[in-house]
């Protein structure tokens, strides 16, 4: 399916005063939304739009400046915030949302705003807080939701928690976006919200920062590759995302593929189980862990490999495809999520289900065993990337979503005051057993 089939139409919208919070923002990078608010911040301001992030502060970096076009405004931990004496990651959240809001009031005392765009669950209550008090309409962007990351399940208070706050953002949203229509049905099955408040803004990328240098793609290649076919893996390594089935798919491509040489980007809680695992199939000359890479590496690696593989069990878009097209790599894809929404079969990539070793290594040995399809493959999703993912498209994405929850927030407001009159503030209901497949406890 297309990806343009399920995104919002773009209307001109005039240029509109913007406040974002985000509990990332560089020099803060913990994972993929700190680059996401940047990159759609500095976009919008591009666009002529006045964009003013607010977020956590980072040991050396300013308590506010320009930067990019956009005003930054760090929140400065309260002196009991950190450390807290609990290790909560909830007394955590609720002590930053307590500065989040004061700074974000700070900014709004200077200047007005039109519309208050919150980023994930951590800045729930900050969000909601302004948009009552500074009677503003709120949208918020899910970029995954906790039920998702943990296959439906909500194992313990912490997660049912987070999964309660992620409900009652969504429905204080005028409008919620989510990066892919897969995410859209999750959020409207999860939260109860109807599918008519919820825009598909796909994620972007700056394909041209991911376009190595052919020296420092052969050196990549030197560095990692044997005599035979280079793989290779970029992300996170935690259980959702599915590199266990690589590791394990391996001993199959080895024996097909002689020389072959499989190279996994990036860290995580799970890194020493996945070793262990390659340690026990005995793997340890063919799967190297290489670690964290930045932004001034990982491209290089990507365009060295002859197919990047991308496992997830659970992956409401699925960034690192992006990115890996724009590298010039080509693409092997669990049909799931945001993925399936992103590579079409034989055209852009190739896809296998989730889960299945024996089908990755399937889909990996098409790519491996015909260089001409897979050069092909691989140009026509970089073309793809750069024609509907650049940012100032996602911008002006984003900047119509802002628009229809303008031209809607007196209504919406209206049918909350209503609903509060008839039944006061509903508790959210979290049912058991699993959210998205039904099954029981």
């Amino acid at each position: 399916m297309s990806p343009d089939a399920d995104v919002i139409d773009i209307h001109p919208a005039r240029h509109q005063r913007v406040l974002i919070l985000s509990w990332e923002y560089p020099p803060v990078l913990v994972g993929g939304l700190g680059r996401h608010v940047h990159a759609l911040s500095v976009a919008l301001a591009a666009a002529g739009h006045e964009v003013t992030v607010v977020t956590r502060h980072a040991e050396g970096a300013p308590l506010e400046e320009y930067a990019d076009g956009v005003r930054i405004l760090r929140a400065a931990e309260d002196p009991v915030a950190f450390p807290l004496a609990t290790g909560s990651l909830l007394a955590w959240t609720m002590a930053f949302n307590h500065t989040l809001t004061r700074t974000a009031l700070r900014a709004a005392g200077s200047g007005g705003y039109d519309v208050i765009h919150a980023h994930d669950w951590l800045v729930a209550h900050s969000a909601v807080t302004l948009a009552e008090h500074l009677d503003l309409p709120l949208v918020t962007t899910i970029h995954a939701t906790e039920a998702g990351r943990h296959q439906g399940w909500l194992p313990a208070e912490l997660n049912r928690t987070i999964h309660g706050v992620e409900h009652w953002l969504s429905n204080a949203s005028a409008r919620v976006i989510a990066c892919s229509g897969y995410m859209r049905d999750q959020v409207a099955r999860l939260f109860d919200v109807p599918t008519g408040r919820i825009d598909v803004v796909p994620n972007g990328v700056d394909h041209r920062a991911w376009h190595a240098r052919p020296r420092t793609v052969a050196s990549a290649r030197a560095r990692y590759a044997g005599d035979g076919p280079l793989i290779g893996y970029a992300g996170r390594l935690v259980y959702e995302k599915g590199v266990q089935h690589l590791v394990h798919a391996v001993p199959y491509l080895r024996d097909r593929h002689p020389g072959l040489r499989v190279v996994i980007a990036g860290d995580g809680p799970y890194r020493e189980e996945l070793a262990a695992e390659a340690r026990r199939l005995h793997l340890g000359d063919t799967v190297r862990f290489a670690g964290f890479m930045d932004a001034t590496q990982l491209p290089a690696v990507l365009a060295a490999t002859d197919a990047t593989v991308i496992p997830s069990l659970y992956e409401p878009f699925g960034m690192i495809a992006l990115e890996a097209a724009a590298a010039g790599a080509p693409l092997a894809v669990a049909s799931t999520g945001g993925l399936a929404e992103i590579v079409e079969p034989g055209v852009t990539g190739v896809t296998f289900p989730h889960s299945d070793p024996g089908a990755l290594a399937g889909a990996v040995g098409q790519l491996l065993g015909d260089e001409v399809f897979a050069r092909r493959v691989a140009r026509r999703a970089r073309t793809m990337v750069a024609e509907r993912y650049g940012w100032s498209t996602i911008a002006a994405h984003t900047a119509t979503s802002y628009a229809a929850a303008r031209r809607e927030h007196g209504a919406f407001q209206a049918r909350r005051a209503a609903a509060l009159l008839a039944g006061g503030r509903p508790a959210v209901a979290i049912p058991d057993g699993n959210l998205l497949t039904g099954a029981a406890s």
